[in-house]
């Protein structure tokens, strides 16, 4: 089992939930996130005042996926997360140990 996390803009949130669910997907956990890489954030002009915006608003999804199915939900992710612009984001993965469904008891491929 793999977790996946990806960061990416607010406004592709809706682009990669369906693609995700085209491709059978079923759960994913969406957080509200602020960070920054290379663009350093911004400068914004409000009410004749400049000021800098250090940490540019971002979303961050989490997946539990079966380890064969992880390139494949990669792929989906990038592509419908791709704008070509700076700060697409990023797409983490790394190994998971142990699953425990709370409710049921049920562990690892059983509670996904």
């Amino acid at each position: 089992m793999k977790r996946i996390e990806a960061v990416i803009k607010p406004f592709k949130l809706e682009d990669v939930k369906e693609a995700l669910t085209g491709a059978g997907i079923t759960g994913m956990t969406v957080s509200d996130v602020k960070g920054y890489g290379r663009q350093q954030g911004h400068s914004e002009l409000y009410r004749g005042a400049e000021y800098v915006v250090d940490f540019l608003p971002k979303i961050k999804l989490d997946l539990i996926v079966n380890s064969e199915d992880v390139d494949n939900v990669v792929k989906i992710i990038a592509e419908a997360a791709k704008t070509g612009k700076i700060g697409d984001g990023k797409i983490f993965v790394s190994s998971v140990e142990k699953i425990i469904r709370i409710r049921t008891g049920e562990e690892d491929e059983e509670a996904i």
